[in-house]
C-alpha cells in the first residue's frame, strides 16, 4: 500500500527528475546562440543529444539495469555524475567543448525515466491508480524551472540575456542533479527484476517483436504518421525560446511553462474525446493542433498580438496529449498482453529516437536557410513545420480507419 510518507517521497523524487531536465533544455536554443554563436545547424545537432540518449536508453535499462542494478543506487549514480556534466556544460565558452559534455549527459539522464518510473512502481498496488498522483509532479518541477529562470532570477530578460546569464541554468541544474542523486539513495531498495523475468533479446528490448504490427494496415499509417508528427515538434523544442527571446518576448521561459499547464488540463479531457469521437479525430485534432500552433508563431508578435504566441503555446496541452498520450494507448490496445512492452519500446523509439533526429536536422537546416541580419525570418521558419504537420494530418485523414477503444490511459 502507498503511504501518504512514501508518496511525499516518490513527489519529491519526480519533481526533481524534472526540474533538472526542464531547467535548461528549454533554453539551450537561446544559450547556444547568445552565449556560444551557434548555427541553426549546430543547435540542431545540440537537441538531437536528446533522441540519442532515446535510443540508447533500451539498452542501458532493458540489457543491463534489469537484471543487475539497484534502480535507486543507479538513479543516484547517474544524477551525480550528471551533475558533474552540467557544471562543465555551464563552464564551456565553444561548441566544441558544450557538444560532448551535452551528449554524454543526455546518454546518461534518458534511462533515468525509465528509473524513476520503475521505483515508483515497485512502491504501488495499482500504478493506474496511484502513478498520475506522483507523476504530475514531474510536470510542476518543469514548471517551477521555467518560472525560476524567468520570474525569480531574470535570466532570460533583455540585459541578464545580453550577458550570457543562461549559463547559469546548468549551474542550477547541476545542483539540483547532486541533490537528486543523493536523495536517491534514501529510495526504497528497488531489486532487478530481469533474473525473474527470464533473459530478454536485444530485439525484445528495442521494440523489435512488435514490428509484426506493421502488417496490420491501421497501426502501420499510426507508426509512420507519429514518426513524421515528431518533425514539428523538434521545431518547437530547439526553436521556440530562441524565437521568443529574438522577438523580444519578455519572460519567455516563464510563459512557455503555459505549455505544461495545458497539458495537464487537456489530460482530463483526453477520456471524454477518446469515448465521444473515437480514437481517429482524436489523433488528428493533435495533429492539426501542431499546424495551428505554428500558423499563430508565425502570426504573433511583441506588441499587440502576443496573445497569439500564448495561445500557441498553450496548444501544447492537445498537441501532445492528443496525439501522443493517446498514441499510446492505441500502441497498447493494438498490441494485446503478450506484445505491450515491445509495442510500447517500438514506438518510443521511432518517434523519439528516428523521429526527433530528424526533426532535429531539418529544424537547423531551415532556421539556418533564413536567418537574416537581425537574427531569423521567423514567418517562414514557421510556416514549414505548420504545412507539414498539416500534411501528415491530411494523409492520416484519407488512411486511417477510426476506432472506438474503451481502454484506460496507461500510466506509464
Amino acid at each position: 500500500m502507498l503511504t501518504n510518507t512514501m508518496k511525499l517521497r516518490l513527489n519529491a523524487m519526480m519533481f526533481m527528475e524534472f526540474f533538472t531536465w526542464g531547467g535548461w533544455f528549454v533554453t539551450m536554443g537561446s544559450f547556444l546562440t547568445g552565449n556560444l554563436h551557434t548555427t541553426g545547424a549546430q543547435n540542431g545537432i545540440a537537441y538531437s543529444t536528446q533522441a540519442w540518449g532515446a535510443i540508447i536508453a533500451p539498452f542501458l535499462v532493458g540489457l543491463i539495469a534489469d537484471r543487475y542494478f539497484h534502480a535507486e543506487r543507479l538513479l543516484g549514480i547517474i544524477h551525480i555524475a550528471g551533475g558533474v556534466l552540467m557544471l562543465m556544460l555551464a563552464r564551456a565558452h565553444d561548441f566544441a567543448h558544450f557538444y560532448p559534455y551535452l551528449l554524454a549527459y543526455m546518454i546518461i539522464y534518458m534511462p533515468t525515466l525509465a528509473l524513476v518510473n520503475a521505483v515508483s512502481f515497485r512502491q504501488m498496488d495499482v500504478p493506474a491508480r496511484d502513478f498520475p498522483k506522483v507523476r504530475v509532479w514531474g510536470t510542476i518541477g518543469w514548471i517551477v524551472a521555467g518560472l525560476l529562470i524567468s520570474y525569480v532570477f531574470g535570466w532570460d530578460s533583455p540585459g541578464p540575456l545580453a550577458q550570457g546569464a543562461l549559463q547559469h541554468t546548468f549551474a542550477m541544474c547541476a545542483v539540483s542533479s547532486f541533490l537528486l542523486g543523493v536523495y536517491s539513495f534514501t529510495l526504497p531498495r528497488t531489486p532487478p527484476l530481469g533474473a525473474t523475468q527470464g533473459r530478454r533479446s536485444l530485439g525484445s528490448v528495442l521494440g523489435f517483436d512488435a514490428l509484426e504490427m506493421l502488417r496490420e494496415r491501421n497501426f502501420a499509417v499510426f507508426f509512420f504518421a507519429s514518426i513524421l508528427i515528431c518533425v514539428p515538434l523538434a521545431f518547437y523544442y530547439s526553436d521556440a525560446n530562441q524565437f521568443l527571446t529574438e522577438i523580444h518576448i519578455a519572460h519567455a521561459a516563464g510563459k512557455q511553462t503555459l505549455g505544461q499547464a495545458s497539458e495537464l488540463c487537456f489530460m482530463l479531457l483526453l477520456p471524454l474525446f477518446l469515448k465521444r469521437y473515437g480514437m481517429k479525430t482524436t489523433l488528428l485534432i493533435g495533429m492539426v493542433a501542431w499546424a495551428c500552433r505554428y500558423a499563430l508563431f508565425s502570426l504573433g508578435d511583441a506588441s499587440h498580438l502576443e496573445w497569439l504566441l500564448l495561445v500557441g503555446i498553450a496548444l501544447h496541452g492537445p498537441c501532445y496529449d492528443f496525439f501522443f498520450v493517446s498514441g499510446q494507448i492505441y500502441t497498447d490496445t493494438r498490441a494485446g498482453p503478450q506484445r505491450q512492452a515491445a509495442a510500447q519500446g517500438l514506438i518510443t523509439l521511432a518517434t523519439y529516437g528516428v523521429g526527433m533526429l530528424i526533426g532535429f536536422s531539418a529544424a537547423g537546416f531551415i532556421t539556418d536557410r533564413y536567418s537574416v541580419a537581425a537574427g531569423h525570418d521567423w514567418v517562414t521558419v514557421w510556416a514549414y513545420p505548420a504545412v507539414f504537420a498539416f500534411a501528415v494530418a491530411v494523409l492520416f485523414l484519407f488512411w486511417f480507419r477510426n476506432e472506438r477503444l474503451a481502454h484506460a490511459i496507461p500510466q506509464h
